[in-house]
């Protein structure tokens, strides 16, 4: 079972390198890089290549771990015992297994995808480290131990947001996704619009890293950003002159896909104010 580049997903070599590794490690993958850059996809595409089936566990701010595990609904039993309805006396009809317990009890092995762990609460990551160590975990209500019947493949995104704990981290494989240069970029976007003109591709991309350097941004286009802008420049039919900027608009075309706030946008409008005054 290897890990490889698939038709729809542009994998470097150390990308695929840290897949297999985690892989063979029994590790979980922690993932970080840019928004945008494509982590979670990543899972998705490891399922698809090693020919498992997806688990995913998207994180929010009010996510706990516990949630991953199981969930017991109190509430629930207390009204039944209430109204004398007879699956009250069976505690497992109120427990609701999480992402964690679908993926160890599944008949055979699946990739597990806990999406933005850096969302959660700090403790969140310490509170996962014996299940995802060990792959068993206790259940207080049934007095059952729930252990994976086979060890999935974790993949554990994270944006960056806050530090996670060096307990953590010292049981995951872990890779960055570096933001791809010219070329790479190009070979990912050919995947996405196998037609694309190779001198619309080459202006595109020439001015999308222009736009990426540019002094005082702050928020760079990410690689699924720069794949939207291309959709509506195709979807335009606009050619490689059509993006060339003059004096009294340094904003590139269709520049709603790239720029996500005004901060960068009036950037963009002062940059062009200052290139007009110095004609």
């Amino acid at each position: 079972m290897k890990f490889s580049s698939t038709a729809t997903y542009v994998a470097s070599d150390d990308l695929a390198l840290a897949v297999n590794a985690a892989v063979t490690l029994q590790r979980p993958l922690l993932v970080k890089g840019e928004p945008g850059t494509g982590k979670t996809e990543l899972a998705r595409e490891v399922a698809q290549s090693l020919d498992l089936p997806l688990i995913e566990w998207h994180v929010k701010s009010t996510t706990k771990a516990q949630q991953g595990l199981y969930e017991y609904d109190a509430v629930s039993r207390l009204r039944d015992s209430q109204l004398g309805e007879a699956r009250v006396h069976e505690v497992r009809n109120y427990i609701r297994k999480g992402k964690l317990w679908q993926a160890f009890e599944a008949a055979g092995r699946v990739v597990l995808l806990i999406d933005e762990i850096d969302k959660a609460d700090i403790e969140f990551p310490n509170d996962l480290l014996q299940e995802l160590d060990r792959m068993e975990f206790h259940v207080y209500e049934t007095g059952e131990t729930v252990a994976a019947k086979h060890r999935p493949v974790v993949i554990i995104t994270s944006n960056n947001e806050k530090e996670l704990p060096d307990a953590f981290l010292r049981r995951c494989f872990f890779h960055y996704i570096r933001f791809p240069d010219a070329e790479a970029l190009a070979a990912i976007v050919r995947v996405h619009f196998p037609g694309i003109k190779e001198a619309l591709l080459a202006a595109a991309l020439t001015q999308f890293y222009e736009l990426r350097e540019v002094p005082g941004l702050k928020k760079k286009p990410s690689t699924s950003e720069v794949l939207d802008w291309l959709r509506l420049l195709l979807a335009e039919d606009l050619s490689p002159e059509d993006l060339r900027k003059d004096a009294k608009n340094a904003l590139p075309r269709l520049h709603g896909a790239l720029l996500k706030n005004e901060q960068d946008v009036q950037l963009f409008e002062r940059l062009s104010f200052m290139a007009r005054a110095q004609r």
